[in-house]
Protein backbone atom coordinates (compact mmCIF):
# COMPACT_ATOMS: atom_id res chain seq x y z
CA UNK A 1 0.00 0.00 0.00
CA UNK A 2 2.64 2.69 0.76
CA UNK A 3 4.65 1.68 -2.48
CA UNK A 4 1.31 2.37 -4.60
CA UNK A 5 0.67 5.80 -2.78
CA UNK A 6 4.22 6.45 -3.62
CA UNK A 7 3.92 5.47 -7.19
CA UNK A 8 0.29 8.13 -7.48
CA UNK A 9 2.13 10.90 -5.76
CA UNK A 10 5.02 10.41 -7.78
CA UNK A 11 2.50 10.36 -11.06
CA UNK A 12 0.97 13.49 -9.84
CA UNK A 13 3.95 15.83 -9.90
CA UNK A 14 5.03 14.31 -13.08
CA UNK A 15 1.67 15.71 -14.23
CA UNK A 16 1.69 18.85 -13.07
CA UNK A 17 0.33 19.26 -10.36
CA UNK A 18 1.86 19.65 -6.68
CA UNK A 19 -0.42 17.13 -4.83
CA UNK A 20 1.20 16.66 -0.48
CA UNK A 21 1.23 12.98 0.43
CA UNK A 22 -2.29 12.74 2.60
CA UNK A 23 -3.37 9.48 4.80
CA UNK A 24 -6.11 6.71 2.89
CA UNK A 25 -9.44 8.28 1.98
CA UNK A 26 -11.77 5.70 4.38
CA UNK A 27 -14.51 6.36 1.23
CA UNK A 28 -13.81 8.29 -2.09
CA UNK A 29 -15.81 11.61 -1.42
CA UNK A 30 -18.50 12.52 -3.87
CA UNK A 31 -18.27 16.10 -6.07
CA UNK A 32 -19.97 19.16 -6.57
CA UNK A 33 -18.60 21.55 -8.44
CA UNK A 34 -21.31 24.55 -8.97
CA UNK A 35 -19.74 27.30 -11.18
CA UNK A 36 -22.07 30.89 -12.32
CA UNK A 37 -21.38 32.49 -14.75
CA UNK A 38 -20.42 36.16 -15.58
CA UNK A 39 -20.25 36.58 -11.27
CA UNK A 40 -17.47 39.13 -9.60
CA UNK A 41 -15.74 39.19 -5.95
CA UNK A 42 -17.52 39.75 -3.99
CA UNK A 43 -20.93 39.88 -4.98
CA UNK A 44 -22.44 37.67 -2.67
CA UNK A 45 -23.82 38.08 1.11
CA UNK A 46 -21.07 35.92 2.04
CA UNK A 47 -18.82 38.96 1.37
CA UNK A 48 -21.05 41.18 2.98
CA UNK A 49 -22.23 42.38 -0.43
CA UNK A 50 -25.38 45.07 0.02
CA UNK A 51 -28.28 44.13 -1.42
CA UNK A 52 -28.26 40.78 -2.41
CA UNK A 53 -29.04 37.38 -0.48
CA UNK A 54 -27.15 34.01 -1.30
CA UNK A 55 -27.94 31.57 1.97
CA UNK A 56 -26.40 28.65 -1.09
CA UNK A 57 -23.21 29.80 -1.41
CA UNK A 58 -23.39 31.38 2.56
CA UNK A 59 -23.73 27.81 3.94
CA UNK A 60 -21.24 26.48 2.18
CA UNK A 61 -19.05 29.52 3.54
CA UNK A 62 -19.97 28.80 6.76
CA UNK A 63 -19.42 25.07 6.99
CA UNK A 64 -16.11 25.01 5.22
CA UNK A 65 -14.07 27.87 3.78
CA UNK A 66 -14.50 31.11 2.21
CA UNK A 67 -11.40 32.83 0.26
CA UNK A 68 -10.68 36.22 -0.82
CA UNK A 69 -8.48 35.72 -3.44
CA UNK A 70 -10.00 33.80 -6.16
CA UNK A 71 -8.37 34.16 -9.73
CA UNK A 72 -10.22 32.82 -12.47
CA UNK A 73 -8.63 30.98 -15.54
CA UNK A 74 -9.40 33.80 -17.82
CA UNK A 75 -11.89 36.71 -17.60
CA UNK A 76 -14.15 34.96 -20.41
CA UNK A 77 -16.24 31.77 -19.87
CA UNK A 78 -14.63 29.85 -22.33
CA UNK A 79 -10.99 29.80 -21.77
CA UNK A 80 -11.49 29.85 -18.27
CA UNK A 81 -13.77 26.68 -18.19
CA UNK A 82 -10.95 24.95 -20.18
CA UNK A 83 -8.71 25.76 -17.66
CA UNK A 84 -10.29 24.20 -14.67
CA UNK A 85 -11.47 21.31 -16.35
CA UNK A 86 -7.82 20.62 -17.29
CA UNK A 87 -5.93 21.91 -14.56
CA UNK A 88 -4.02 24.26 -17.36
CA UNK A 89 -3.55 28.07 -17.69
CA UNK A 90 -5.68 28.94 -20.89
CA UNK A 91 -2.39 29.38 -23.21
CA UNK A 92 -1.33 25.77 -22.76
CA UNK A 93 -4.55 24.76 -24.38
CA UNK A 94 -4.40 25.51 -27.88
CA UNK A 95 -7.84 25.93 -29.46
CA UNK A 96 -9.44 25.88 -26.16
CA UNK A 97 -7.21 29.19 -24.77
CA UNK A 98 -9.73 31.15 -26.52
CA UNK A 99 -13.03 31.79 -26.89
CA UNK A 100 -15.29 30.04 -29.21
CA UNK A 101 -13.01 27.58 -30.78
CA UNK A 102 -12.59 23.80 -30.22
CA UNK A 103 -11.37 21.88 -27.65
CA UNK A 104 -8.71 19.16 -28.10
CA UNK A 105 -9.73 15.66 -26.55
CA UNK A 106 -5.55 14.99 -25.56
CA UNK A 107 -5.96 17.82 -22.82
CA UNK A 108 -7.69 15.21 -20.39
CA UNK A 109 -10.89 16.65 -18.44
CA UNK A 110 -11.12 16.33 -14.41
CA UNK A 111 -14.39 14.64 -15.32
CA UNK A 112 -13.53 12.08 -17.39
CA UNK A 113 -10.51 11.18 -15.32
CA UNK A 114 -13.45 10.69 -12.53
CA UNK A 115 -15.78 8.86 -14.82
CA UNK A 116 -12.58 6.04 -15.93
CA UNK A 117 -11.92 6.02 -11.84
CA UNK A 118 -15.73 5.19 -11.57
CA UNK A 119 -17.16 7.99 -10.40
CA UNK A 120 -20.41 8.34 -11.68
CA UNK A 121 -20.15 12.02 -13.83
CA UNK A 122 -22.75 14.47 -15.15
CA UNK A 123 -23.48 18.14 -15.76
CA UNK A 124 -26.35 20.34 -16.44
CA UNK A 125 -27.02 23.81 -17.68
CA UNK A 126 -23.93 25.19 -18.48
CA UNK A 127 -20.98 23.11 -19.07
CA UNK A 128 -17.96 24.11 -21.79
CA UNK A 129 -18.26 26.53 -24.20
CA UNK A 130 -19.21 28.44 -26.05
CA UNK A 131 -17.02 26.67 -28.68
CA UNK A 132 -17.18 23.66 -31.00
CA UNK A 133 -16.07 20.15 -28.83
CA UNK A 134 -16.22 17.39 -31.54
CA UNK A 135 -14.04 19.07 -33.70
CA UNK A 136 -11.32 18.53 -31.07
CA UNK A 137 -12.34 14.91 -30.76
CA UNK A 138 -14.87 15.02 -27.58
CA UNK A 139 -17.72 13.04 -28.28
CA UNK A 140 -19.70 14.82 -25.03
CA UNK A 141 -19.00 18.14 -23.69
CA UNK A 142 -15.98 18.24 -21.40
CA UNK A 143 -17.88 18.23 -18.77
CA UNK A 144 -19.78 15.35 -18.83
CA UNK A 145 -23.00 13.65 -20.06
CA UNK A 146 -25.70 16.06 -20.03
CA UNK A 147 -28.45 16.01 -17.67
CA UNK A 148 -31.05 19.23 -18.56
CA UNK A 149 -34.45 17.77 -19.60
CA UNK A 150 -35.58 19.76 -16.62
CA UNK A 151 -37.45 22.77 -17.30
CA UNK A 152 -39.03 25.19 -15.40
CA UNK A 153 -40.59 28.89 -16.36
CA UNK A 154 -38.15 31.51 -14.24
CA UNK A 155 -41.43 34.27 -15.49
CA UNK A 156 -38.24 36.02 -15.60
CA UNK A 157 -36.66 37.36 -19.37
CA UNK A 158 -32.84 36.19 -19.86
CA UNK A 159 -33.09 33.73 -17.30
CA UNK A 160 -32.70 30.03 -18.36
CA UNK A 161 -35.82 27.82 -17.75
CA UNK A 162 -32.81 24.53 -16.98
CA UNK A 163 -34.29 23.69 -14.14
CA UNK A 164 -31.03 23.16 -12.46
CA UNK A 165 -31.65 21.62 -9.32
CA UNK A 166 -34.28 19.16 -10.19
CA UNK A 167 -31.43 17.51 -13.05
CA UNK A 168 -29.23 17.18 -10.10
CA UNK A 169 -32.18 15.49 -8.64
CA UNK A 170 -32.44 13.38 -11.81
CA UNK A 171 -28.91 12.27 -11.74
CA UNK A 172 -28.86 11.49 -8.56
CA UNK A 173 -31.79 8.99 -9.02
CA UNK A 174 -29.94 7.15 -11.98
CA UNK A 175 -26.83 6.92 -9.78
CA UNK A 176 -25.50 3.29 -9.69
CA UNK A 177 -25.41 1.76 -6.05
CA UNK A 178 -22.09 2.18 -4.26
CA UNK A 179 -20.53 5.07 -6.89
CA UNK A 180 -19.22 8.47 -5.58
CA UNK A 181 -20.44 11.36 -7.88
CA UNK A 182 -18.97 13.99 -9.77
CA UNK A 183 -21.80 16.60 -11.04
CA UNK A 184 -21.55 20.00 -12.57
CA UNK A 185 -24.22 22.17 -11.50
CA UNK A 186 -23.64 25.09 -14.23
CA UNK A 187 -25.55 28.08 -14.54
CA UNK A 188 -26.50 30.30 -17.04
CA UNK A 189 -26.95 33.14 -14.61
CA UNK A 190 -25.96 35.54 -14.46
CA UNK A 191 -25.00 36.03 -17.97
CA UNK A 192 -26.92 38.77 -20.09
CA UNK A 193 -29.32 39.59 -20.93
CA UNK A 194 -31.14 40.78 -17.71
CA UNK A 195 -34.97 41.81 -17.75
CA UNK A 196 -34.40 45.32 -17.73
CA UNK A 197 -35.95 46.69 -14.44
CA UNK A 198 -36.33 43.03 -12.51
CA UNK A 199 -34.25 43.78 -9.57
CA UNK A 200 -36.43 47.14 -8.56
CA UNK A 201 -39.78 44.43 -9.61
CA UNK A 202 -38.42 42.45 -6.78
CA UNK A 203 -38.45 44.94 -4.00
CA UNK A 204 -34.91 45.31 -4.27
CA UNK A 205 -33.46 49.03 -3.51
CA UNK A 206 -31.26 51.35 -5.45
CA UNK A 207 -29.47 52.67 -2.29
CA UNK A 208 -28.35 49.09 -1.51
CA UNK A 209 -25.59 48.89 -4.53
CA UNK A 210 -22.16 49.51 -4.03
CA UNK A 211 -21.43 50.99 -7.75
CA UNK A 212 -17.68 50.09 -8.57
CA UNK A 213 -15.62 53.04 -8.39
CA UNK A 214 -14.75 52.74 -12.41
CA UNK A 215 -18.80 52.82 -13.26
CA UNK A 216 -21.20 56.35 -12.96
CA UNK A 217 -23.16 56.14 -9.70
CA UNK A 218 -26.16 57.17 -11.57
CA UNK A 219 -29.44 55.71 -10.86
CA UNK A 220 -29.13 53.56 -14.29
CA UNK A 221 -26.22 51.74 -13.66
CA UNK A 222 -27.98 51.07 -9.56
CA UNK A 223 -30.47 49.22 -11.64
CA UNK A 224 -28.48 47.44 -14.18
CA UNK A 225 -26.89 46.19 -11.12
CA UNK A 226 -29.52 45.18 -8.88
CA UNK A 227 -30.84 43.01 -12.02
CA UNK A 228 -27.69 41.45 -12.45
CA UNK A 229 -28.21 40.53 -8.30
CA UNK A 230 -32.04 39.00 -9.43
CA UNK A 231 -30.15 36.70 -11.82
CA UNK A 232 -27.37 35.43 -9.11
CA UNK A 233 -30.04 34.65 -6.54
CA UNK A 234 -31.84 32.75 -8.72
CA UNK A 235 -29.04 30.70 -9.50
CA UNK A 236 -28.48 30.80 -5.76
CA UNK A 237 -31.38 28.96 -4.89
CA UNK A 238 -30.68 25.93 -6.89
CA UNK A 239 -27.42 25.47 -5.10
CA UNK A 240 -29.33 25.79 -1.94
CA UNK A 241 -31.42 23.22 -3.04
CA UNK A 242 -29.14 21.06 -4.14
CA UNK A 243 -27.27 21.05 -0.23
CA UNK A 244 -30.82 20.15 1.03
CA UNK A 245 -31.15 17.45 -1.00
CA UNK A 246 -27.92 15.43 -0.38
CA UNK A 247 -28.58 16.65 3.45
CA UNK A 248 -31.83 14.69 2.92
CA UNK A 249 -29.93 11.79 1.29
CA UNK A 250 -26.92 11.98 3.97
CA UNK A 251 -24.08 12.84 1.57
CA UNK A 252 -23.46 16.04 2.21
CA UNK A 253 -20.89 15.13 4.92
CA UNK A 254 -18.91 12.98 2.41
CA UNK A 255 -19.47 15.79 -0.61
CA UNK A 256 -16.60 17.97 -1.59
CA UNK A 257 -18.68 21.31 -2.47
CA UNK A 258 -17.01 23.82 -4.48
CA UNK A 259 -18.75 26.94 -5.27
CA UNK A 260 -17.57 29.63 -8.25
CA UNK A 261 -18.05 31.83 -11.13
CA UNK A 262 -16.25 31.45 -14.80
CA UNK A 263 -15.21 35.08 -14.60
CA UNK A 264 -16.18 38.58 -13.88
CA UNK A 265 -19.52 40.60 -13.95
CA UNK A 266 -20.46 41.59 -17.72
CA UNK A 267 -20.29 45.12 -17.08
CA UNK A 268 -17.72 47.43 -19.10
CA UNK A 269 -14.18 47.71 -17.62
CA UNK A 270 -15.03 43.97 -15.96
CA UNK A 271 -15.64 41.12 -18.05
CA UNK A 272 -13.09 40.21 -20.76
CA UNK A 273 -10.42 42.82 -18.60
CA UNK A 274 -7.77 41.30 -16.16
CA UNK A 275 -8.96 43.95 -14.04
CA UNK A 276 -9.88 42.95 -10.71
CA UNK A 277 -13.65 42.95 -11.85
CA UNK A 278 -12.98 40.64 -14.94
CA UNK A 279 -10.74 37.62 -13.22
CA UNK A 280 -11.70 37.80 -9.55
CA UNK A 281 -14.43 35.63 -8.65
CA UNK A 282 -16.16 34.22 -5.62
CA UNK A 283 -15.12 30.93 -3.78
CA UNK A 284 -15.99 28.83 -1.16
CA UNK A 285 -15.80 25.03 -0.45
CA UNK A 286 -16.54 22.78 1.99
CA UNK A 287 -16.14 18.89 2.75
CA UNK A 288 -18.26 18.62 6.15
CA UNK A 289 -16.66 15.37 7.22
CA UNK A 290 -12.80 16.55 6.34
CA UNK A 291 -12.69 19.99 6.52
CA UNK A 292 -13.22 22.31 9.56
CA UNK A 293 -15.90 25.49 8.84
CA UNK A 294 -16.31 28.92 9.68
CA UNK A 295 -13.07 30.29 8.10
CA UNK A 296 -11.89 32.58 5.67
CA UNK A 297 -8.68 32.59 3.82
CA UNK A 298 -6.88 35.12 2.02
CA UNK A 299 -4.09 32.67 0.12
CA UNK A 300 -4.32 34.12 -3.29
CA UNK A 301 -5.71 30.83 -5.48
CA UNK A 302 -6.13 30.01 -9.19
CA UNK A 303 -8.18 28.01 -11.24
CA UNK A 304 -5.82 24.93 -11.61
CA UNK A 305 -5.38 24.39 -8.16
CA UNK A 306 -9.08 23.66 -7.78
CA UNK A 307 -8.46 20.95 -10.62
CA UNK A 308 -5.40 19.90 -8.50
CA UNK A 309 -7.74 19.63 -5.39
CA UNK A 310 -10.53 17.90 -6.75
CA UNK A 311 -8.17 15.35 -8.37
CA UNK A 312 -5.95 14.52 -5.02
CA UNK A 313 -9.40 14.11 -3.57
CA UNK A 314 -10.73 11.61 -5.42
CA UNK A 315 -7.42 10.39 -5.48
CA UNK A 316 -6.95 10.68 -9.31
CA UNK A 317 -3.78 10.65 -11.01
CA UNK A 318 -3.75 13.71 -14.00
CA UNK A 319 -1.79 12.12 -16.76
CA UNK A 320 1.20 14.08 -18.86
CA UNK A 321 1.45 15.21 -21.99
CA UNK A 322 5.27 16.40 -22.81
CA UNK A 323 7.59 18.50 -21.81
CA UNK A 324 5.47 21.56 -21.62
CA UNK A 325 2.87 20.04 -19.26
CA UNK A 326 5.60 19.09 -16.86
CA UNK A 327 5.50 22.37 -15.25
CA UNK A 328 3.87 22.62 -12.12
CA UNK A 329 0.62 24.49 -12.53
CA UNK A 330 -1.80 23.76 -10.10
CA UNK A 331 -1.37 22.79 -6.53
CA UNK A 332 -4.15 20.87 -4.45
CA UNK A 333 -5.97 23.20 -1.68
CA UNK A 334 -6.71 19.89 0.16
CA UNK A 335 -3.69 20.38 2.98
CA UNK A 336 -4.86 24.40 3.66
CA UNK A 337 -8.23 23.39 3.63
CA UNK A 338 -7.49 20.70 6.22
CA UNK A 339 -5.39 22.98 8.38
CA UNK A 340 -7.92 24.62 10.52
CA UNK A 341 -6.31 27.92 10.05
CA UNK A 342 -7.59 31.44 8.55
CA UNK A 343 -6.25 34.00 7.10
CA UNK A 344 -2.69 33.40 5.12
CA UNK A 345 -2.21 29.90 5.54
CA UNK A 346 0.71 28.82 3.34
CA UNK A 347 3.23 31.38 2.72
CA UNK A 348 4.49 29.63 -0.49
CA UNK A 349 1.40 30.79 -2.19
CA UNK A 350 2.77 33.83 -2.87
CA UNK A 351 0.61 34.91 -6.72
CA UNK A 352 -1.78 33.21 -9.30
CA UNK A 353 -1.93 34.00 -12.97
CA UNK A 354 -4.72 34.28 -15.63
CA UNK A 355 -5.00 35.96 -18.83
CA UNK A 356 -7.35 36.44 -22.14
CA UNK A 357 -6.96 35.91 -26.23
CA UNK A 358 -9.67 36.28 -28.36
CA UNK A 359 -13.08 37.22 -26.57
CA UNK A 360 -15.81 38.26 -28.86
CA UNK A 361 -15.77 38.66 -32.43
CA UNK A 362 -14.54 43.21 -32.08
CA UNK A 363 -11.71 43.37 -34.01
CA UNK A 364 -10.88 43.53 -37.93
CA UNK A 365 -10.32 39.47 -39.38
CA UNK A 366 -11.49 38.47 -35.40
CA UNK A 367 -7.80 40.25 -34.12
CA UNK A 368 -7.18 38.83 -30.48
CA UNK A 369 -6.54 41.55 -27.31
CA UNK A 370 -3.81 39.51 -25.59
CA UNK A 371 -3.65 39.63 -22.01
CA UNK A 372 -1.48 38.58 -19.18
CA UNK A 373 -2.53 38.86 -15.72
CA UNK A 374 -0.05 38.43 -12.48
CA UNK A 375 -2.38 38.82 -8.95
CA UNK A 376 -0.89 38.58 -5.56
CA UNK A 377 -2.24 39.05 -2.52
CA UNK A 378 -1.83 42.70 -3.16
CA UNK A 379 -0.83 43.80 -6.50
CA UNK A 380 -2.22 42.89 -9.90
CA UNK A 381 0.06 43.71 -12.86
CA UNK A 382 -1.14 43.64 -16.33
CA UNK A 383 0.92 42.42 -19.58
CA UNK A 384 -1.23 44.28 -22.74
CA UNK A 385 0.42 42.51 -25.44
CA UNK A 386 -0.55 44.80 -28.56
CA UNK A 387 -1.08 48.29 -26.72
CA UNK A 388 -2.27 49.57 -30.38
CA UNK A 389 -5.49 47.82 -30.42
CA UNK A 390 -8.47 48.70 -28.87
CA UNK A 391 -9.65 46.97 -25.55
CA UNK A 392 -13.53 46.41 -25.86
CA UNK A 393 -13.59 46.28 -29.87
CA UNK A 394 -12.52 48.39 -33.03
CA UNK A 395 -15.26 51.32 -32.38
CA UNK A 396 -16.72 51.43 -35.90
CA UNK A 397 -17.79 48.18 -37.66
CA UNK A 398 -19.78 47.06 -41.29
CA UNK A 399 -23.64 46.83 -40.27
CA UNK A 400 -23.71 45.40 -44.15
CA UNK A 401 -21.30 44.72 -47.01
CA UNK A 402 -19.30 48.00 -47.36
CA UNK A 403 -21.72 50.10 -45.00
CA UNK A 404 -20.33 51.37 -41.89
CA UNK A 405 -22.40 51.43 -38.30
CA UNK A 406 -22.33 54.55 -36.13
CA UNK A 407 -18.84 55.58 -34.20
CA UNK A 408 -18.88 53.13 -30.68
CA UNK A 409 -20.71 50.66 -32.33
CA UNK A 410 -18.11 48.13 -32.36
CA UNK A 411 -17.20 47.43 -28.71
CA UNK A 412 -18.33 43.71 -28.35
CA UNK A 413 -16.03 42.63 -25.94
CA UNK A 414 -18.20 44.45 -23.44
CA UNK A 415 -21.86 42.84 -23.33
CA UNK A 416 -24.59 44.57 -24.82
CA UNK A 417 -26.13 45.76 -21.52
CA UNK A 418 -28.08 49.38 -20.08
CA UNK A 419 -24.48 50.48 -18.35
CA UNK A 420 -22.78 50.27 -21.79
CA UNK A 421 -25.69 52.37 -23.62
CA UNK A 422 -25.54 55.06 -20.84
CA UNK A 423 -21.70 55.23 -21.25
CA UNK A 424 -22.41 55.51 -24.86
CA UNK A 425 -24.79 58.40 -25.03
CA UNK A 426 -23.09 60.21 -22.37
CA UNK A 427 -19.97 60.06 -23.41
CA UNK A 428 -19.30 63.75 -23.76
CA UNK A 429 -21.06 64.65 -20.61
CA UNK A 430 -18.32 66.07 -17.79
CA UNK A 431 -19.28 63.79 -14.95
CA UNK A 432 -19.34 60.67 -17.48
CA UNK A 433 -17.03 61.26 -20.10
CA UNK A 434 -14.09 59.61 -17.81
CA UNK A 435 -15.74 56.90 -17.18
CA UNK A 436 -16.58 56.17 -21.28
CA UNK A 437 -12.90 56.65 -22.03
CA UNK A 438 -12.02 54.05 -18.92
CA UNK A 439 -13.75 51.36 -20.48
CA UNK A 440 -12.87 51.68 -24.27
CA UNK A 441 -9.70 53.63 -24.42
CA UNK A 442 -5.82 51.82 -25.85
CA UNK A 443 -3.86 51.19 -22.74
CA UNK A 444 -0.14 50.70 -21.93
CA UNK A 445 1.73 47.58 -22.64
CA UNK A 446 1.82 47.18 -18.64
CA UNK A 447 -0.42 48.22 -15.91
CA UNK A 448 0.21 47.63 -12.00
CA UNK A 449 -2.43 48.13 -9.25
CA UNK A 450 -1.96 48.22 -5.66
CA UNK A 451 -5.73 46.45 -5.09
CA UNK A 452 -5.69 47.26 -1.35
CA UNK A 453 -6.18 50.56 -2.01
CA UNK A 454 -7.55 50.58 -5.23
CA UNK A 455 -9.72 47.79 -6.49
CA UNK A 456 -11.72 49.65 -9.46
CA UNK A 457 -7.82 49.38 -10.66
CA UNK A 458 -7.53 53.17 -11.86
CA UNK A 459 -4.39 54.49 -10.48
CA UNK A 460 -1.57 52.60 -12.77
CA UNK A 461 1.23 52.05 -10.62
CA UNK A 462 3.39 51.09 -13.99
CA UNK A 463 3.50 54.31 -15.21
CA UNK A 464 4.48 55.96 -11.83
CA UNK A 465 8.88 55.81 -11.76
CA UNK A 466 8.99 55.55 -7.69
CA UNK A 467 7.63 52.29 -8.74
CA UNK A 468 9.76 50.52 -11.00
CA UNK A 469 11.62 47.93 -9.42
CA UNK A 470 8.24 47.03 -8.36
CA UNK A 471 7.37 46.63 -11.74
CA UNK A 472 10.46 44.92 -12.52
CA UNK A 473 9.84 42.46 -9.90
CA UNK A 474 6.24 41.27 -11.50
CA UNK A 475 7.57 41.68 -14.87
CA UNK A 476 10.13 39.00 -14.64
CA UNK A 477 7.78 36.91 -12.63
CA UNK A 478 5.34 36.51 -14.91
CA UNK A 479 8.07 36.54 -18.17
CA UNK A 480 9.67 33.71 -16.14
CA UNK A 481 6.28 31.55 -15.92
CA UNK A 482 5.22 32.05 -19.02
CA UNK A 483 8.54 31.03 -20.72
CA UNK A 484 8.54 27.96 -18.39
CA UNK A 485 4.71 27.14 -18.81
CA UNK A 486 5.13 27.66 -22.99
CA UNK A 487 2.95 30.59 -23.61
CA UNK A 488 3.31 31.77 -27.52
CA UNK A 489 3.15 35.08 -26.51
CA UNK A 490 6.46 34.80 -24.71
CA UNK A 491 7.97 32.97 -26.94
CA UNK A 492 7.85 34.70 -30.03
CA UNK A 493 4.98 33.24 -31.37
CA UNK A 494 1.77 34.99 -30.31
CA UNK A 495 0.35 35.18 -34.09
CA UNK A 496 -0.36 31.36 -33.42
CA UNK A 497 -3.52 32.77 -31.70
CA UNK A 498 -4.98 34.86 -34.40
CA UNK A 499 -4.56 31.61 -36.41
CA UNK A 500 -7.73 29.72 -34.53
CA UNK A 501 -10.89 29.31 -36.29
CA UNK A 502 -13.76 31.00 -34.32
CA UNK A 503 -17.00 28.54 -34.57
CA UNK A 504 -19.47 31.63 -33.00
CA UNK A 505 -21.02 34.60 -34.96
CA UNK A 506 -18.26 36.86 -37.02
CA UNK A 507 -18.40 40.36 -37.87
CA UNK A 508 -16.69 43.06 -40.54
CA UNK A 509 -14.56 45.56 -39.16
CA UNK A 510 -12.74 48.30 -41.10
CA UNK A 511 -8.98 47.46 -41.54
CA UNK A 512 -6.47 49.52 -39.32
Amino acid sequence: MKMLRRVFVACALVAGFFVPETRPLAKRPNILFVISDDQSYPHASAYGCRGIRTPGFDRVAKRGVLFRTCIAGSPGCSPSRATVLTGRYHWMLEHAGTHASKFDSKFATFPDLLDKAGYWVGYTGKGWGPGNYRDGGFTRNPAGPVFSSKKKNPRISGISSTDYAANFENFLSQRPDGKPFCFWLGGHEPHRKFENGIGLKQGKKLSDVDVPAFLPDTPEIRSDILDYYAEIEWFDAHLAQALVRLDEMGELDNTLVIVTSDNGMAFPRAKANCYEFGVHVPLAIMWPSRVKGGREVSDPVGFVDLTATILEAAGVAHPALGQVELAPVGRSLLALLESGKSGRVEPQRTHVFSGRERHSSSRHNNLTYPQRCLRSEQYLYIRNFKPDRWPAGDPQKYNSPGKLGPMHGGYHDIDACPSLTFLIENRKHPKIARYFHWSVNKRPGEELYDIASDPACLNNLALDPTHYKLTQLHRDQMNAFLKKTGDPRALGQGDLWESYRRYSRMRSFPRP
